[in-house]
């Protein structure tokens, strides 16, 4: 499961592949490709609109996610379209950065002693999955664990694992897993224990209002286009949240966003993530993969506890710090913190300093790590 390295963290947390990759060597039917794509697209969209009328938690992702998921590791061969998915970033880093008014931004800046403890937390649980990964997952490649279990961006982490000599497609599988059960069991969840709206946060503006709206897809495609001609890692999501964050900052009331096109966003960022799971990968290394799976119930279950005690001394709700301080990806988190207001300026802090922190950090944390274990061989 090579990753594509011009893939942030994303909406799946992870590399697009699409399951009918082409053989090395041969070409692509386009025509065919586009029906598949098309395909998947169909079933997704059905699975949202049954998901909603079951009354599940996230329907417009979740359905998709779970439904092509099951449909690709049964041998369904279906297809994500990059571009679509990318959309769906843009248009979740645009929902997003509406929520931060200036009251908001001050409020923010109130918290930087808990970002700095999310920061900490996810360093420190990182570690511990990857001493956990060494001992019960059966990969004795200090390289594949360590970049696995980092909290970050699964391309990003997939890229580092590459350049360290690590399995590029464990890295990817681990990072796929982990971020389709923190997105699914979380919010079933809060469902289950009637979380919502507990923490709610109005965007900038609610009324859709069509210059406004064209104005500001405009501002926020640029701000895309310049990150990633600057080479950051998930533009999309980073380039459409700082420039629309910095607008809504200001005080600048544009337009809201149609509700459709943040259910279209979930959508293709859902098959995303769901087309991942071929049938190699539920047959590829059962023991890492079960490793991963436990290692990740376990990290839930931790930081639930350490958002309890963060949410106490920063006076947040603590389901609000456990979406912003969890194992799982910016947009999948934010996406939940949104749909259930619990927090969405907050939750969204939270993952970009982390997310910003572990991408500076990682590789000298790793280099660190090869030290101490090499310090640690009898007779060095």
């Amino acid at each position: 499961m090579p990753p594509d390295p011009a893939q942030g963290p994303g909406a799946a947390g992870v590399p697009d592949a699409p399951a009918d990759r082409p053989a090395q060597g041969t070409h692509p039917d386009p025509v065919a490709r586009a029906r598949r794509v098309a395909l998947t697209l169909a079933l997704g969209l059905a699975a949202a609109l049954a998901c909603r009328a079951l009354g599940t938690p996230l329907p417009w992702l979740i359905g998709p996610l779970l439904a092509s998921a099951v449909l690709s590791m049964t041998g369904v061969k279906l297809a994500a379209s990059g571009r679509l998915r990318n959309f769906g970033l843009w248009m979740i880093g645009v929902a997003l950065g509406l929520y931060f008014t200036p009251a908001v931004l001050a409020l923010l800046w109130t918290l930087a002693p808990a970002l700095l403890a999310g920061i900490a937390w996810a360093l420190a649980l990182g570690y511990g999955f990857y001493r956990f990964l060494r001992r019960f997952g059966g990969e004795r490649d200090p390289a594949t664990a360590f970049f696995a279990a980092a909290i970050g961006g699964a391309s990003e982490m997939a890229v580092m694992a590459e350049r360290h000599h690590g399995r590029v497609d464990r890295v990817a599988a681990a990072h796929s897993l982990r971020v389709l059960l923190v997105v699914v069991l979380i919010p079933f969840a809060y469902q289950a224990a009637g979380v919502q709206g507990l923490d709610a946060t109005a965007p900038a503006v609610q009324e859709l209002r069509w210059p406004g709206l064209a104005l500001l897809l405009a501002a926020s495609g640029a701000g895309i286009a310049l990150l990633g001609w600057l080479g950051t890692p998930n533009p999309w999501v980073l380039g459409a949240l700082l420039v629309t964050l910095a607008i809504s900052g200001a005080g600048v009331e544009l337009s809201a966003l149609p509700p459709a096109l943040s259910n279209a966003g979930q959508l293709f960022i859902g098959v995303a993530l769901g087309t991942r799971f071929t049938p190699d990968f539920a047959r590829a290394a059962p023991r890492w993969l079960g490793a991963v799976a436990l290692g990740t119930l376990g990290m839930i279950g931790v930081s639930a506890g350490f958002a309890w005690l963060l949410a106490q001394t920063v006076g947040l709700h603590p389901a609000t710090v456990l979406l912003g301080t969890s194992p799982g990806g910016i947009a999948e988190m934010c996406i939940t913190a949104k749909v259930l207001q619990l927090g969405v300026p907050v939750v969204t802090a939270f993952h970009v300093t982390r997310y910003v922190a572990v991408l500076v950090l990682i590789a000298p944390l790793y280099r660190w790590e090869m030290r101490r274990r090499f310090r640690a061989v009898p007779g060095r």
